[in-house]
């Protein structure tokens, strides 16, 4: 395990080089965007503690040739989605990203949707026991608010990552990347991060939109490397 001095190192590294990449923010073409990689989000008044820039609070990636797809539902891009009804699940049983801004609005506001809001309606069984329990007038001025918080407040980067497992879960760089930030004893939330109103207490603790992978080991020296490559070439357009 490595100290958290050298956790500390290792995150601004990460920081520092993230920066040689465009900031994305609302409105963006969802077809200039790869279809494989790994993206960082960012938002409006989190800086980063190592005097860099705005601080990373997610880390995200997805199954091969769903990179596009993945934004969109993130930032809503279809606004179709919104046209939902009790048959249906809303966009937030899609992003999880989503689900837990939705979750620390509700929660900031002592609103007791936040059980049904909690309920995954992502299947028929689900929507069949638990759907009396919706109001879907509610839920979309809930979605409305979590897209608005997201195209004003949020931003991100990208770097072209291909091979699948090499990107997600335990085994793939993403689970290191997570560990990095995490554990980092530098980086750390404003006192006004929406975050902090989070009901999920693994988020409140690290500061990141996540609850995966935050006890995960740091980035090695390989994987750093294996970094920088991709960095440099997504800078490069390659």
């Amino acid at each position: 395990m490595r100290s958290q001095g050298s956790t500390a190192v290792l995150c601004r590294w990460l920081h520092l080089q993230l920066e040689k990449l465009p900031l994305i923010r609302c409105p963006f073409n969802i077809g200039q965007l790869p279809e494989n990689g790994i993206y960082f989000f960012y938002e409006d008044g989190e800086s980063c503690s190592h005097d860099v820039g705005l601080r990373i609070v997610r880390v995200g990636t997805h199954k091969d040739g769903n990179f596009r797809s993945r934004i969109a539902e993130h930032f809503l891009i279809n606004q179709n989605k919104m046209n939902f009804d009790a048959a249906k699940s809303a966009p937030h049983d899609r992003s999880i990203f989503r689900k837990n801004i939705g979750r620390a609005l509700l929660n900031r506001d002592g609103d007791s949707y936040l059980r049904v809001w909690d309920i995954d309606f992502l299947t028929a069984a689900a929507r069949q026991k638990s759907g009396h329990l919706r109001n879907i007038g509610k839920e979309r001025r809930v979605e409305a608010e979590v897209t608005e918080v997201l195209r004003r407040t949020f931003s991100f980067r990208w770097v072209v990552f291909e091979g699948q497992t090499q990107r997600m879960g335990s085994t793939g760089l993403e689970s290191a990347l997570i560990g990095t930030l995490a554990q980092c004893h530098v980086c750390g939330p404003s006192q006004g991060w929406l975050g902090n109103h989070s009901p999920v207490g693994r988020i409140r603790e690290s500061g990141l939109w996540l609850f995966q992978h935050l006890s995960s080991e740091p980035m090695t020296v390989e994987q750093c490397e294996v970094l920088a490559k991709a960095v440099e070439r997504t800078a490069q357009g390659a």
